[in-house]
């Protein structure tokens, strides 16, 4: 297994993966072509590690990084953690994680933060054997759709 940065030129293997985790979520996914070209001019502050192993891309994390966190330092949320079903169970996941937290640490960053389904057990026993802490005090919001639309035209 090797874990790196992703490469641009890398990008049509890496919408394979995307596609695949949109295919494990249920949710929509954008043609190839829309992917391929959304991944080769990430948006500023994003990024993306890639899991290598068997000598195919086969797992990554999408992460940015935010500011401010407590004590007015910088941190990393990371977006999206995906290994597709051949390599679960290999540790990629673990390898993955691991290295955004060196890297975290590397760069100065005080904190990693993500978001999990409440109701995936297995998913939520690996975020705990990370070491990771969760957090009851948060509430997650999002803004989406209709209500997203409404609220941009909105009067005060």
């Amino acid at each position: 297994m090797t874990i790196r940065p992703f490469d641009p030129a890398e990008a049509e293997q890496l919408a394979r993966l995307f596609e695949a985790m949109q295919a494990h979520y249920r949710v929509p996914c954008p043609p190839r072509p829309v992917i391929v070209a959304d991944l080769r001019r990430l948006p500023p502050g994003n990024r993306i590690l890639v899991a290598e192993a068997d000598g195919v891309l086969a797992g990554f994390a999408a992460f940015a990084e935010i500011w401010p966190g407590p004590g007015l330092r910088k941190g990393l949320f990371l977006k999206e953690l995906y290994v597709d079903d051949a390599h679960r169970g290999k540790g990629l996941g673990r390898g993955l994680v691991k290295a955004l937290a060196a890297l975290a640490l590397a760069e100065g960053h005080s904190r990693v933060d993500w978001t999990a389904d409440r109701s995936n057990s297995a998913l939520l026993a690996f975020y705990d054997s990370t070491g990771a802490r969760r957090e009851s005090e948060k509430l997650y919001y999002r803004l989406t759709g209709e209500a997203l639309a409404d609220l941009a035209v909105r009067e005060s």
